[in-house]
């Protein structure tokens, strides 16, 4: 994945511990590794649970550092982010990164040795507005500026797709350029069993942007049964019983996949998703999918999935009873889902961030002023290889 002369060995990376950031940062770790650049990852958000500690401790090369520092997009954090920013200063100061990889905003306007990268899985202006349809009330004003901070302090600035770079430009007005470097998982994890007849869905239930509620609404005049995988339980610690599924509950991921890897149809109407791990691992495990019509889920599946208006629950039955019945629909929905998926490689991903990684110590070595970082095409698997500083 690296030649011999990078000069970048070392990585300093946050993530939380709540979604699908963990996944990512641990894919990327791990791929990462396997061409001689070691992470460093930084955790906030929650305690680490057992499950993910475990898968941790078999990315080589990968060392683990926790807190449980609010996020920035929590209620009343801002104590928390300014106490993590000392904290992660002083990892810093300690652990001598070549880059800083931050998948927040808010840390970006930090005084880095390091150049910082910074990754926006998403943001809470753009959930708001694709959720709820309409801006986000006066109390996030502070997240607004100091997101917006971070982005114009940032080296480089990354999405997973342009939909999502597009949203940071709409509501913060930077980037003005940015690279899309889809995420990626690694293919050699997932299998396709035989198929049962039944719809999956996995995913916060509670969380209104994955809209599985409308799932779960329709869910008792399907043909199949529909099965959710996933927490009900809030942030607030409320929980809601869902009736008409069958609710599994969280699964560790390798169980999870092998429920994926039974079930004929995965089902995921979103009204808000920057990417969509799920989704692709869905896909990996050969579903056909019924998917929300959203700009980001376009760009990633294009004819590989079966759209619907999160707003129109008749069309969502109407797309799951097409593939329960359509035996030919289905299989062909199936495989054009897992060859689009094959494309989304975490050795690609992986690729793309080192190149981006040796640009911006390059840059750093030589003294020159940071050049725009035009946007890329999710299909384009370029990056500039770029030579170590004398």
């Amino acid at each position: 994945m690296l030649d011999d002369e990078t000069t970048v060995r070392h990585v300093l990376m946050t993530a939380d511990a709540v979604g699908g950031v963990w996944t990512y940062a641990l894919e990327l770790a791990a791929q990462l590794s396997r061409g001689g650049i070691r992470t460093t990852l930084a955790t906030m958000g929650q305690p680490l649970h057992a499950g993910q500690r475990e898968a941790a401790a078999r990315v080589p090369g990968l060392r683990l550092v926790e807190s449980s520092f609010k996020l920035e997009w929590m209620e009343d954090p801002w104590r928390d982010v300014a106490q993590a920013g000392d904290w992660l200063l002083a990892l810093e100061e300690r652990e001598r990164p070549d880059v800083v990889h931050l998948n927040g905003y808010a840390h970006a306007s930090l005084e880095w040795r390091a150049p910082r990268l910074v990754v926006g899985h998403s943001c809470v202006l753009s959930w708001w507005k694709a959720v709820l349809g309409e801006r986000a009330p006066a109390k996030y004003d502070r997240y607004r500026q100091e997101v917006a901070r971070g982005l114009r302090a940032a080296d480089a600035v990354v999405a997973p797709t342009r939909a999502m770079l597009q949203a940071l430009r709409d509501h913060y007005g930077a980037p003005l350029a940015g690279t899309v470097i889809p995420n990626g998982l690694d293919v050699s994890r997932f299998a396709v069993a035989r198929k049962e007849p039944f719809v999956l869905a996995a995913g916060r239930i509670w969380d209104q942007a994955k809209n599985l509620g409308t799932l779960a609404a329709v869910a008792p005049h399907a043909t199949w049964p529909v099965i959710l995988a996933g927490s009900d339980k809030r942030p607030d610690g409320h929980e809601r019983r869902r009736t008409g599924v069958v609710s599994i509950g969280w699964l560790e991921p390798a169980e999870l996949h092998r429920w994926m890897a039974r079930a004929a149809v995965y089902a995921f109407p979103a009204r808000y998703e920057p990417f969509g791990l799920s989704v692709l691992e869905a896909a990996l495990s050969g579903c056909a999918l019924a998917l929300g019509d959203v700009a980001s889920l376009r760009e990633v599946w294009r004819d590989g999935a079966l759209f619907v208006s999160p707003d129109d629950p008749e069309a969502l039955l109407d797309a799951m009873e097409r593939l329960a019945h359509d035996d030919l629909l289905r299989a062909r929905m199936s495989a054009a889902a897992r060859a689009r998926a094959l494309e989304f490689t975490a050795e690609r991903m992986g690729r793309r961030y080192a190149d981006l990684y040796r640009e911006l110590v390059s840059r750093r070595c030589t003294g020159s002023s940071p050049r725009p970082m035009l946007p890329r095409s999710s299909d384009d698997d370029g990056g500039s290889t770029v030579q170590p500083c004398a």
